[in-house]
């Protein structure tokens, strides 16, 4: 049987600097949340007042995956439940990298050097979309940061490592095990 797996990440209304701090991410606030999930093939979208249901819809998952979701996406919905995300089943791809290599890397290199692919936008940018009331265009952004995430996810899986492109321009692979 195959692990039931989603794949998710939180766009915010504010920045660090809007709370007092990258410590204070429970008060950034949710634009949207997008899930893919893996049992039903397609991208959920969930807005600010539907919490509760993304809650409920990862719990019923075997595998929860994101990118630096311990650190921040998950600090970010606790501002809004009780339940502790960290107590579900987790890989946090950055912080997995992280340990292996002793730095961090963006999903945007891993995404060039695995995928050959990068990142539509920034999270600046939804930032500035929020202002302007461009959900849609927050939404977009985010499923396509969930994809290359699911993507690199299902990379490793297949293949064993994920790669990167280092600072003198040669290209590095990071062995995987999951």
């Amino acid at each position: 049987m195959s692990t039931h797996f989603c794949v998710f990440d939180v766009e915010t209304q504010r920045t660090a600097e809007d709370v007092g701090g990258w410590d204070r991410a429970d008060l950034m606030g949710i634009s949207c949340v997008v899930v893919y999930d893996s049992k039903e093939d397609k991208f959920l979208e969930f807005m600010e007042d539907e919490v509760d249901k993304l809650v409920d819809h990862l719990r019923k998952c075997d595998l929860v995956i994101g990118f630096n979701n311990r650190k921040f996406d998950n600090k970010v919905i606790s501002g809004y439940t009780d339940f502790e995300l960290g107590d579900l089943p987790t890989l946090d791809i950055l912080e997995y990298i992280q340990k292996k290599l002793g730095h961090r890397l963006s999903l945007d290199a891993l995404s060039k050097g695995t995928l050959k692919e990068g990142k539509s936008a920034n999270g600046l940018l939804a930032l500035k979309w929020w202002k302007e009331g461009k959900i849609k265009e927050i939404v977009e952004y985010c499923i396509q940061d969930v994809e290359l995430t699911k993507n690199l996810y299902l990379f490793g899986k297949e293949n064993g490592y994920l790669m990167f492109t280092n600072k003198w321009g040669n290209v590095q692979r990071i062995p995987v095990e999951w």
